[in-house]
């Protein structure tokens, strides 16, 4: 993937995640789309990863908020890093 662009989205900034750090709520690892997955990684391996995943803080650890297609196929990569934005969100 090479080094991660940085960018600003207003008064969010991109940062570089541990992908191991970020928990996946079980409701969502059911929506997992194994073709997506590809095509996505596919991509990243063209043109690197364009779009940050979310993540917010609980307590300790990061949740993944929005982004599991995209955090699916930087790990079949064997990345162990991906750009994302931390977030406030609410618990859903």
């Amino acid at each position: 993937m090479g080094r991660p662009r940085v960018r600003s989205w207003g008064m969010l900034r991109d940062q570089v995640f541990r992908i191991a750090d970020i928990y996946i709520p079980m409701k969502r690892r059911r929506t997992v789309d194994p073709a997506a997955v590809q095509a996505i990684a596919e991509s990243i391996l063209e043109e690197g990863q364009r779009t940050p995943i979310l993540v917010r803080q609980d307590g300790k650890r990061l949740v993944l908020v929005e982004g599991l297609q995209r955090l699916e196929a930087c790990r079949s990569l064997g990345e162990e890093t991906i750009v994302g934005i931390l977030v406030q969100a609410r618990r859903s």
